[in-house]
């Protein structure tokens, strides 16, 4: 269900809390809280691997303006 191309990390988070709400109320058996707390946790991987890459480009993008702005100075 999650592997849909061009899924949002907003879209996959309300999701997440959707499935959250879900358990929270305690309303449904135990099958469902199962299947729930399992789509839950693939949710949650694909938004942490959304989150690493983004860390990830604002890392490298703080190193280039970094080195771009070393450079500037010692010009």
């Amino acid at each position: 269900m999650t592997k849909k191309k061009n899924i949002s990390f907003e879209e996959l988070f309300e999701k997440l809390e959707e499935i959250t709400n879900k358990l929270e109320q305690g309303d449904v058996g135990l099958e469902e809280s199962l299947n729930l707390y399992e789509e839950g946790i693939k949710i949650s991987k694909e938004c942490y691997q959304i989150l690493s890459k983004a860390k990830l480009k604002i890392t490298e993008l703080k190193k280039e303006f970094e080195e771009q702005i070393e450079k500037d100075f010692e010009e």
